[in-house]
């Protein structure tokens, strides 16, 4: 048991090189990628038991006066930010257009489940990404049906609805299993223990990219030009509003957790939508949703050197 949690403690040591082990994983081996398609709702709920264990149910409940202003973050994120989205790019007459309707997407989306890991790897509490994740996955049937209705191309919001309160029940059950393997097998988890489910959470997070990068391969041999494109945008999406969030949030009663939230602003949970809207509307995304993986999972070395920075509570 020593061995293992010895070499589980080297990969929470080196769980940046493991990520970007399973991009290139991803794009190197379309195979496997497609053959693990298919599971990826397991692998999700996976790392979402492994950040609820590491969490605990008491950080990640927190107090009850953290809900106004999580509830109000969850808002601007997910309904307040893809309708201004809408208006710049109706103003420019372009809301129909590819680039709008990946974008719009991105930013409907709640976070991606992996957030709370994510903050673990930049050397933050990930408690508030948690706490985040839950409500706006289940305020998501709500805040979607606004944008849904200005943009008619993408299908039912129903469907989204229904995706996303499958997600919540996904999210509550690992929750609620994690939480009482905490309460009555791991009730004081020391720092060998802690760092073994970070290192667990590394390579479970590395197996998963595998999975959703199916796209990206095929992409890169086939149009290489368009792939770099898309990456470009993807980048400036992801990596773009989570620095404009960690700036603004710390200004805000929230600074003190900018960085698990501003995580959050950039990397939304758009492979969401390719199970509740019709292959029609997805197919033409699929590049942009594969390119996205990539700055989402390089969020901890990309954005190393901004994160690493003191953060203090106002």
């Amino acid at each position: 048991m020593a061995g293992l949690l010895d070499l589980l403690g080297f990969c929470a040591r080196h769980g940046r090189l493991i990520l970007i082990a399973g991009l290139v994983g991803g794009m190197a081996l379309p195979d496997l990628a497609h053959a693990m398609r298919p599971w990826l709702q397991e692998m999700v709920a996976g790392l979402l038991f492994l950040a609820a264990l590491r969490i605990g149910p008491r950080q990640a409940f927190g107090s009850l006066a953290a809900f106004p202003r999580t509830l109000g973050l969850a808002l601007v994120y997910q309904l307040v930010l893809p309708l201004a989205a809408y208006a710049l790019f109706a103003a420019a007459g372009m809301q129909a257009s590819g680039l709008a309707m990946s974008l719009m997407l991105m930013l409907s989306g709640s976070s991606i489940s992996g957030s709370p890991n994510l903050a673990v790897l930049t050397g933050h509490d990930p408690a508030p990404a948690l706490r985040l994740l839950v409500l706006g996955t289940a305020i998501l049937p709500l805040t979607a049906f606004p944008v849904f209705a200005l943009l008619p191309e993408l299908g039912g919001a129903l469907a989204v609805a229904s995706a996303s309160a499958r997600l919540l029940a996904v999210i509550l059950v690992a929750s609620v299993v994690a939480f009482a393997i905490r309460a009555w097998l791991l009730r004081n988890p020391g720092p060998r223990v802690v760092a073994a489910i970070d290192g667990l959470s590394a390579l479970a997070m590395a197996v998963v990219v595998v999975g959703l990068m199916s796209a990206v391969g095929p992409a890169l041999r086939a149009d290489p030009w368009g792939f770099v494109l898309w990456l470009g945008v993807a980048c400036a999406a992801n990596l773009g509003f989570q620095v404009a969030a960690f700036a603004l949030l710390g200004r805000t009663a929230l600074a003190g957790e900018r960085v698990p939230l501003a995580i959050i602003a950039g990397n939304r949970n758009i492979a969401l939508f390719l199970v509740a809207l019709p292959p029609a509307v997805t197919d033409p995304l699929l590049l942009f949703i594969g390119c996205y993986q990539i700055p989402m999972y390089l969020t901890p070395v990309l954005l190393g050197w901004l994160y690493a920075r003191p953060v203090t509570g106002k």
